[in-house]
């Protein structure tokens, strides 16, 4: 019971922390996906940051685990269209949905309704789409370890990928007025 717990806190914990970035407000996404406004952007990548350092961290002490799901081309092409078309249409991710609905915005309690609705056709669907989807190009559970061979290569490599990632959003924001 006291998993529950931590999750309901921290998600909350979350929720607050996106809402006060202004990852619930849609107009702020929009200027982010514009490239006008780098708060957005920055946050997210710390929050990959830290979320990475903290699961890291669980495993050293044999509490946290991960659970690699098998690598489909298909299904996870599909998917990423149908993500960025419905985070285009709302403004909203999956994540800042439910902590703008919470807020009370009425725009994302319906992106909210549509999500859990297509959830809920997807869970009628998915044994159906399983051959159709996901066995086709179904590689198997593959991490980066797999591909580099050791798990310090792995962290470099990531490591390389965040610094850039931070150098690139501060670049292409460097000369661009936050209006």
């Amino acid at each position: 019971m006291s998993a529950i717990w931590v999750g309901l806190f921290s998600g909350i914990f979350f929720g607050f922390i996106i809402q006060r970035i202004g990852a619930t407000n849609p107009h702020r996404m929009a200027r982010a996906h514009l490239m006008i406004d780098p708060d957005i952007p920055m946050f997210m990548l710390l929050a990959v940051v830290f979320s990475a350092l903290g699961l890291w961290g669980l495993q050293a002490y044999d509490v946290g685990n991960e659970s690699v799901l098998p690598t489909s081309v298909i299904a996870t092409g599909l998917a990423a269209v149908i993500f960025g078309v419905g985070w285009g249409l709302a403004g909203y991710c999956p994540g800042t949905t439910w902590a703008a609905a919470g807020e009370g915005r009425m725009d994302a309690v319906s992106a909210l309704l549509g999500g859990l609705v297509g959830t809920l056709v997807f869970a009628h669907l998915h044994e159906w789409l399983i051959p159709l989807l996901y066995e086709p190009t179904s590689a198997g559970p593959i991490t980066l370890i797999d591909w580099l061979g050791t798990r310090l290569a792995a962290v470099v490599v990531l490591a390389v990928m965040f610094v850039g990632g931070a150098a690139l959003v501060g670049w292409v924001w460097k000369d661009r007025p936050n209006l």
